[in-house]
């Protein structure tokens, strides 16, 4: 049974069950008292406990960042490169606040947006929000998925020339198995391992290329820097701009999946049951204050990314007038590198491109399946704590969307504008993101563990952000 707490004043909410019998042990979603411990003290204690702030820059680095922040630095120069930072900063405070409530309840952050009001039948508004995110989970990834495909068959073409639907379609199907035997054990550690390597490595090698054109004719400058720092907007941008802000950065998915990776990490269970004391909120606090170093760092991690591959566009491609558009994304971002290097520098951004996009895949596979069974769940599939049940809806799921994905990838021909459109829907599921975070915060979260007005102040502020380009968004669309 789900345990209450009951110090004075703190909020009554259902946490998550506490462990009542030999088969839950072991399940990151049953809080076990026999798995309390103290939480480290300062951020050398604390490096060994960090990690799922690595998933999400997994998911973070590669779609958005590759395809959307180079095409926009394309586009406009350096005007934008402002936008980089707002985009990534700004969502963080609704990231760490869910990640907050995670720690406080036991609870991921699907099943708590069902107790947002008003509610719509016997649910809650925000669960049917999350059913219709699904279609932004299918057009996004399709999108990433169709670009990882078409880097490889123009590295290496399979029956046919390199833009070929057989030979696309060929490296589609590889990838989508691949991803599918990677994350059938549906085991924490090996995401959380898979996506610290491939995030230390496209890190490490984008910033490796924009630094390296500053021995090319493209070279860029500290003024070009302070001009993209002025915080100005150019005419005709705001689709594409959009697109990047939902897209770069921690988006609502990213937000809602962290909250999962927490409590899977073992944050909700080290802390243990919300049993009102001193004790547990002393814990929840220290707990707490790992999940913010674990997304601080993250934070570095996919911004000084996302900071690079814009640089890449704004240095390299919009001095030549090159847009990336449709089928011929990667082939105009290709000319980065041959127009700098030498042709034979081309197969090896390709490669790395393949890597960049594909990491996001194999990151979102395991996190957008965990939200997708949750929220099947709140409408009766299965009973989330039920671990049988819980561990076969997310193997299909699993399986189910890299699958869809691939289909869609072979189909539809324009991986870029896929993209934009699922960073537009992205958006719009921030709002309802934005919205929930505010209400558990303020109704749910035990006020002992949450910090001081200042952070308040910031949340606010990143919601109301969040919310407005969500609205824009929308009118956008229409």
């Amino acid at each position: 049974m789900a345990q209450e707490p009951v110090v004075a004043n703190a909020p009554v909410v259902a946490n998550a069950p506490v462990v009542a019998n030999a088969e839950e042990q072991g399940d990151p979603y049953v809080l076990d008292p026999a798995k309390i411990q103290e939480p480290p003290v300062g951020w050398g204690p604390s490096l060994r406990f960090l990690g799922p702030g690595m998933i999400t820059s997994a998911a973070v680095v590669g779609s958005g960042e590759l395809l959307t922040a180079t095409a926009l630095g394309a586009k406009v120069g350096f005007l934008l490169l402002w936008l980089v930072l707002v985009s990534t900063f700004v969502k963080v405070a609704v990231q760490i606040e869910l990640a907050r409530w995670s720690i406080s309840t036991g609870r991921p952050g699907t099943l708590g947006y069902d107790d947002v009001p008003p509610r719509i039948g016997k649910r809650g508004w925000m669960s049917y929000l999350v059913i219709l995110m699904f279609l932004q989970f299918l057009t996004s990834q399709a999108g990433v998925l169709a670009a990882a495909g078409l880097a490889m068959s123009m590295l290496v073409p399979v029956a046919g020339a390199p833009m070929s639907p057989v030979s696309v379609g060929f490296w589609v199907v590889l990838m989508v198995a691949l991803a599918i035997a990677i994350h059938f054990t549906n085991r924490y550690s090996i995401v959380e391992r898979v996506s610290t390597v491939l995030v230390v490595l496209v890190t490490a090698a984008v910033v490796v290329m924009v630094f390296g054109i500053q021995f090319t004719p493209f070279a860029w400058s500290g003024s070009d820097l302070a001009d993209g720092m002025q915080f100005r907007i150019a005419a005709g941008t705001m689709g594409i701009a959009l697109g990047m802000f939902g897209l770069t950065g921690v988006g609502a998915g990213e937000i809602s999946s962290y909250s999962f990776w927490c409590v899977e990490k073992g944050y909700a269970a080290w802390t243990g049951p919300n049993d009102g004391s001193e004790e547990w909120a002393r814990r929840a606090r220290g707990w707490v204050g790992v999940m913010k170093k674990d997304a601080w760092v993250s934070w570095v991690v996919y911004t000084l990314s996302t900071m690079a591959f814009y640089m890449l566009g704004a240095a390299v491609l919009h001095p030549q007038g090159l847009e990336p558009a449709g089928n011929e994304v990667l082939k105009v971002l290709k000319r980065i590198f041959d127009d700098t290097v030498g042709g034979w520098a081309g197969g090896i951004f390709l490669v790395f491109a393949a890597v960049a996009l594909y990491k996001t895949i194999l990151a979102n596979v395991p996190s957008l399946s965990r939200q997708t069974a949750a929220a099947a769940s709140l409408f009766g599939a299965f009973d989330w704590y039920d671990r049988a049940a819980r561990d076969k809806a997310m193997r299909f799921v699993m399986i189910f969307l890299p699958i869809i994905w691939g289909l869609l990838a072979v189909v539809v021909k324009s991986p870029l504008q896929m993209v934009i459109l699922g960073g537009i829907l992205n958006a719009l599921y921030l709002m309802g993101v934005a919205v929930a975070t505010l209400y558990l915060s303020h109704t749910q979260t035990d006020p002992r563990i949450k910090d001081g007005k200042l952070f308040m102040v910031y949340l606010v502020i990143s919601a109301i952000a969040v919310f407005t380009v969500g609205a824009i968004s929308l009118l956008d669309m229409f």
